[in-house]
């Protein structure tokens, strides 16, 4: 295994990039672990439906398990992983009456789960369905923590803000085609519309409350800046399925590409996910969410409420991220592909919502230019 890179500490765990970003992460560079990730963030499909891993190395596990928020040279973080086996193995034993080989499920440390996981050994399977299983216990019990930790979403965001702010700094310094970088908090204004545009009505549901832009030089420069950005602080597994709008990237030539690999789950058959109905035709980008896990205690050492937080802890901040490139950005800023014209068509609609029907001119409404 090489020597450990030195690592950043922030909102995240990182590790400092190796000759990725100096040299350029193009396609015919990416292993089959990398299209497999980009491949379920541009389709919006869900880690669940793997039966593979394709890690080749400790290294790469090492990278998975950093940007997933652990750290393996603490012991605390080592213990939490074979705490989450533990639990799987019961699960699994207890409510699907599954047993796990006792290989995998206690005599290999929980570290070496991923290897096993994307090997062509007898354990492969099994190794895959732990990993399943505690990939669900570990975002349950970073929400529960959520629940009673003491910091305001505000602090959360500002901390997620200030990470991704910085990493793009360096990655723009390493030489990296970030044209434009940004990022945004919806206010209560938007969000209210949001929810009145919506048919689920719950502010759970709102996932694009932190928003991050990126707009890279070239349509080549996507795939690798996405590319990047899974291998430094975006966990794939934890890009939120379902919620994927890509009109930027064409899948199916980028399928073509990583049809030399094995696949690593079944076509599911469910089709690309609906496109936001109030862009405009012809408007391209590519936008999905993840859940970014943050290591609050970091960000309460220093505090009263330290207890509260045992090392190791995480909990996950939904983030929304939009990447296009200049020329296409500049298309979308266009006529009905403005974000005026997208606003007021959202504004349309939540009228009509409320008042039941387009307006008659008998609704007993005026319109208030004030």
């Amino acid at each position: 295994m090489n020597t450990p890179r030195k690592r950043i500490t922030g909102a995240f765990l990182i590790e400092e990039d190796d000759d990725a970003a100096r040299t350029g992460r193009t396609l015919s560079r990416f292993s089959q672990e990398d299209f497999h990730e980009l491949n379920l963030l541009l389709r919006g499909d869900s880690v669940v439906d793997w039966h593979r891993l394709a890690l080749r190395s400790e290294d790469d596990v090492l990278r998975l398990l950093r940007v997933n928020g652990f750290e393996p040279d603490d012991p605390g973080d080592l213990q939490r992983l074979e705490a989450m086996r533990e639990e799987a193995v019961e699960y699994l034993r207890r409510s699907l009456r599954l047993r796990i080989d006792p290989v995998v499920a206690r005599e290999l440390p929980a570290l070496a789960l991923p290897l096993i996981a994307s090997s062509r050994t007898k354990h492969q399977r099994h190794a895959c369905v732990l990993l399943k299983v505690m990939h669900i216990i570990y975002h349950l019990d970073a929400r529960e923590l959520r629940t009673v930790l003491p910091i305001a979403d505000g602090v959360l965001f500002g901390a997620v803000e200030q990470s991704v702010a910085d990493l793009f700094e360096q990655l723009r310094g390493s030489g990296v085609p970030v044209a434009e970088f940004a990022w945004s908090r919806k206010n209560k204004e938007s969000l209210v519309t949001k929810l009145l545009v919506k048919r689920e009505t719950s502010a759970a549901r709102v996932f694009d409350r932190l928003r991050f832009r990126l707009i890279v030089e070239r349509d080549a420069d996507v795939l690798p800046t996405l590319n990047l950005m899974l291998r430094r602080f975006i966990p794939f597994n934890y890009v939120v399925p379902g919620q994927t709008d890509n009109t930027l990237v064409d899948l199916a030539a980028f399928e073509r590409r990583a049809s030399k690999f094995r696949p690593v789950m079944a076509d599911t058959g469910e089709g690309r996910p609906p496109q936001n109905e109030f862009s405009g035709k012809g408007y391209q980008v590519l936008n999905f969410i993840a859940d970014l896990p943050v290591r609050v205690d970091r960000l309460l050492a220093h505090t009263p409420e330290a207890h509260l937080a045992p090392p190791g802890s995480v909990v996950f901040v939904l983030t929304e991220f939009q990447v296009v490139d200049r020329k296409r950005a500049e298309a979308n800023e266009q006529g009905e592909r403005s974000h005026e014209r997208y606003k007021h068509r959202q504004y349309l609609r939540v009228r009509e919502r409320l008042l039941r029907g387009p307006r008659d001119g008998e609704d007993g409404f005026e319109d208030d230019d004030g």
